[in-house]
């Protein structure tokens, strides 16, 4: 037992000396998880605001001068420029200078006030479906309202008595994420993101190097045990993992203000089970790939994009076809981003999270088995 423990201390002592030779591996470490974090905190957001608008007024009228402040005092359009015909309209939409137009008809005023219908014409640049839908959602508020105000004021001014009506007033309430922001959503995501790429990537780098540079080779001549080996190469990436997400975390906290609500004990807990899926798949991709290059490759787009795109990071798993849905199940990532948001944004712990839990340990526990295994093979 005595020499199991210091064999595994030795080769965990040396990957650190390596390390330490190689000062860019810790910058890449300890100070490029929290860089992406600012990047993609700040980029990777959904909220729509300042919708560019472009306004034809035909009418030129106080009900449509009325319209157009309404539209320009609300904080979700921002008005670019008033053209002077439809072809200008056109042209920038095409050109991506505005994503909204609003065309107003030149008898606007007339029909509102002949108690007919004023239609009006919108347009929306509909390449981004997801801007579009809302800025359509905000633009329906916005219009509801003003036509509400023009028939109070009419029915005003030809005297007519408006009776009180009972009428339904809902108060909404936003639990978790009162703002409503997406970057509040999308950070603690990030988190696992970041912690996916540099357990997964550098794990398989590391033991491709060796390969590469022949010291592998040195090693599995010696008395060495392939457990010693494995144990001996991957603690260290689980220590250096754990230092990334508490930097993460503090820079999470510091920059975007996100707080952790939950347990960060269960969370850290949570952080090693989801550690075993992402080394396992990175000594497995050490075990088919000849060069760094291949690794780095095989790395993101065999396993990290998937992943990404399967697990709920960005897109809602209810919204994929069932086959993709049931495909979900066996991506680690899907466990961890509940997780994660469910502790960090909600507050909630292993009661509630318990079933994403035992998945991700049963996950783990499995890929990294088979990927020990085939390692020991390799060798």
């Amino acid at each position: 037992m005595k020499s199991f423990i210091k064999n595994v201390a030795n080769i965990v002592l040396k990957e650190f000396l390596q390390f330490k030779r190689d000062p860019k591996m810790f910058g890449i470490i300890l100070i490029a998880p929290v860089v992406q974090l600012v990047l993609l905190g700040y980029a990777a957001t959904l909220d729509v605001k300042e919708i560019k608008t472009v306004i034809l007024d035909n009418d030129k009228s106080e009900y449509s001068r009325k319209l157009i402040e309404d539209v320009g005092s609300s904080n979700f359009f921002l008005i670019y420029d008033f053209a002077e015909n439809y072809k200008e309209v056109t042209e920038t939409i095409d050109k991506g200078d505005a994503t909204f137009a609003i065309i107003i008809p030149n008898d606007f005023e007339y029909k509102i006030g002949r108690n007919e219908k004023a239609p009006i014409q919108t347009i929306f640049n509909g390449s981004d479906g997801n801007t579009a839908s809302i800025a359509a959602g905000y633009f329906t508020k916005i219009i509801n309202s003003f036509s509400t105000n023009i028939v109070y004021s009419l029915q005003d001014k030809n005297g007519i008595k408006i009776s009180k009506t009972g009428n339904i007033s809902p108060e909404v309430r936003v639990w978790y994420n009162p703002e409503i922001s997406t970057r509040n959503f999308m950070v603690p995501g990030i988190v696992a993101l970041l912690l996916s790429i540099i357990t997964l990537i550098l794990t398989s780098l590391a033991i491709v190097k060796e390969k590469e540079i022949g010291t592998l080779e040195q090693l599995i001549v010696t008395p060495i045990k392939p457990i010693e080996l494995i144990l001996g190469k991957i603690i260290p990436f689980i220590i250096l993992g754990f230092i990334a997400v508490l930097i993460v975390i503090a820079a999470m906290n510091l920059i975007f203000g996100i707080t952790v609500r939950g347990s960060l004990s269960f969370l850290l807990f949570s952080s090693f089970l989801y550690l075993l899926s992402t080394l396992g798949l990175g000594l497995f991709v050490s075990t088919i790939s000849t060069t760094q290059q291949q690794a780095m490759m095989i790395s993101i787009f065999g396993v990290m994009m998937p992943m990404l795109y399967l697990s709920g990071f960005a897109f809602p798993i209810e919204n994929m076809p069932p086959i993709i849905q049931y495909i979900s199940y066996f991506i680690p990532l899907r466990y961890f981003v509940t997780i994660i948001r469910g502790v960090v944004l909600k507050g909630i712990g292993f009661y509630e999270l318990y079933f994403d839990t035992l998945m991700l340990f049963i996950t783990g526990i499995l890929i990294l088995f088979l990927s020990a295994k085939r390692f020991r093979k390799y060798i």
